[in-house]
């Protein structure tokens, strides 16, 4: 008569665990071999490479706007006094410009990363603008990485398109001031409420605009202090606007 075999339920767990972690050994004896790319299949939520941008705006210093479109891998960012630009800004008031860290699992960024790492791995490389935004463009909803990098996403193109297409930025400004919610896109903010109401004036939407330095305001209480606040100026320049709709609003609704 055959000995039936009973084996704890613990067994399972155990065989399962072993099996990844052989798994996990194959994937990082193919890296090592240079077979693929190190891309951490068990995490999708890392950030494998930088993007300096910056609005595409004349007022915008040539030192700022020489670093706009430049990646970065996340050793380099992660160096002490580590900067995305070659100099300082020329700008008083400093301009406006965001580092921002993507994942980047789709076509078109997978193609930048591997240049980066083949062709870069101690300094940068840089994309031109029209490169950047074809970057965007790019079936990035359709990845692994989508979610992951849609704040970053639209923070790039609103950046990208304020020149050639005004709508496309305030939408994509709008979504990121009103999506934003994660520490890591804090420093999104600032940057997108100023280049929002900005736009909003040129389009002749006061009213939106009024309505977005509230926000702001609300968002950013003067009381209060934090590492993604505005500056001291970014508030008087919002202040400035704000008087200046609130004078000339009554005016237009009374013609």
């Amino acid at each position: 008569m055959l000995e039936e075999w009973v084996f704890p339920d613990v067994t399972c767990y155990l065989v399962a665990i072993l099996g990844l972690l052989v798994v996990w050994q194959y994937y990082q004896m193919q890296i090592m071999a240079g077979r693929i790319l190190a891309i951490d299949i068990f995490d999708r939520s890392g950030i494998r490479m930088y993007i300096y941008v910056t609005p595409s705006d004349d007022h915008i210093c040539e030192v700022c706007a020489a670093s706009n479109g430049c990646f970065f891998l996340p050793s380099q960012v992660a160096k002490k006094k580590f900067s995305p630009l070659t100099g300082e800004c020329q700008r008083p008031i400093p301009c406006i410009g965001v580092l921002i860290g993507l994942y980047g699992a789709w076509l078109e960024a997978r193609g930048v990363l591997e240049y980066l790492r083949k062709n870069a791995p101690n300094g940068g490389i840089q994309l031109s603008s029209e490169e950047v935004r074809a970057l965007v463009n790019g079936q990035w909803e359709r990845c692994i990485s989508a979610d992951t990098d849609r704040l970053g996403i639209h923070m790039i193109e609103a950046f990208s398109y304020e020149q050639i297409n005004p709508e496309v930025s305030i939408e994509a400004y709008r979504y990121v001031v009103n999506e934003v919610k994660e520490v890591r896109h804090l420093m999104f903010l600032v940057p997108a409420y100023l280049r929002l109401t900005q736009l909003l004036l040129r389009a002749g939407e006061e009213a939106e605009a009024l309505e977005t330095i509230e926000r702001f305001e609300n968002r950013f209480p003067p009381t209060k202090r934090g590492p993604h606040f505005p500056s001291y100026e970014q508030r008087e320049s919002l202040k400035t606007k704000k008087t200046q709709l609130l004078n000339d609003l009554p005016l237009q609704m009374s013609a």
